[in-house]
């Protein structure tokens, strides 16, 4: 494999480095056409929240970043790599430096939740001693806001949003630069699902992780969220900081954010960060 290229050029973006650069990307699922020349760059270190309609293609998106779904047209690269390359080398390059939380969580069932963590460790550290990968399992579940008790515990013996916190111990597993988050929050009531944003946010800036978001979640939006990505029309419309979002001209974003659910966020977002209470 050569070495790795640099990012794809984009004149709109800041000085910061894109970990990850999309160009021109078309999937389609027969005659339906998902994307047709998306383009998309995320930033090394912030959150990216990416949102849109039903049917727009965001799990698509980040399936085809991750190498697991092949587009039918465009570049991606990933941590300077062609994700589209389809050689081993790259497979494992992205593999070892991407963690991903789906949105059921995609635990197996039969396993602990030591044992799901450490699923990656073997596969990427064969080598390791069994009692470092389980020194490891046992970090990461701490990490995730799990009581260390929780590391013999078999995903049916969890809440949902213990399980959701068991899959993010699974994604740091290899301690990855990136992490990719498909609807977090979905299913959990308003406390634990701002304490899951508040987790993710810790240790965004305590790693130093990139983390690409897809959320339906208007609070995680307000909450942790950099820069937002609006999926519409096949294509991104609009990728910016939220008060440039809110005032897109675009029928979608208007109903999305201005409605009553988008007020009562942005408020309470406001009040959290101190807007308005100096």
């Amino acid at each position: 494999m050569t070495g790795p290229r640099s990012p794809i050029p984009d004149p709109d973006r800041d000085d910061r480095e894109a970990i990850i650069s999309v160009r021109g990307l078309v999937n389609r699922f027969g005659e339906q056409v998902v994307h047709d020349g998306l383009d998309l760059d995320v930033r090394r270190g912030e959150i990216l929240g990416v949102v849109g309609g039903s049917g727009t293609g965001k799990s698509v998106l980040m399936r085809s970043i991750l190498g697991l779904r092949t587009p039918d047209a465009g570049r991606i690269e990933v941590l300077g790599v062609d994700a589209r390359a389809g050689d081993a080398q790259s497979r494992l390059h992205i593999e070892r430096n991407t963690g991903v939380l789906f949105q059921d969580g995609a635990l197996f069932s039969s396993l602990t939740v030591g044992e799901n963590v450490q699923v990656p460790l073997k596969e990427h550290n064969p080598e390791l001693p069994d009692s470092w990968r389980y020194e490891l399992a046992l970090l990461k579940v701490k990490l995730a806001g799990l009581p260390a008790d929780a590391i013999d515990k078999l995903p049916s013996q969890l809440s949902g949003g213990m399980r959701k916190r068991a899959g993010l111990a699974r994604a740091l597993a290899l301690d990855p630069p990136l992490l990719f988050l498909d609807e977090p929050t979905a299913g959990l009531d308003p406390i634990g699902a701002n304490a899951f944003d508040h987790l993710i946010r810790t240790l965004q800036q305590a790693l130093g992780l990139t983390v690409f978001l897809i959320t339906h979640d208007l609070d995680t939006l307000y909450a942790i969220c950099d820069r937002v990505a609006v999926l519409a029309d096949r294509k991104v419309v609009a990728v910016g900081p939220l008060p440039e979002i809110e005032n897109l001209d675009h029928p979608w974003v208007r109903e999305y954010f201005n409605g009553p659910r988008g007020r009562a966020a942005r408020e309470a977002g406001n009040r959290e960060s101190g807007v308005g209470n100096r």
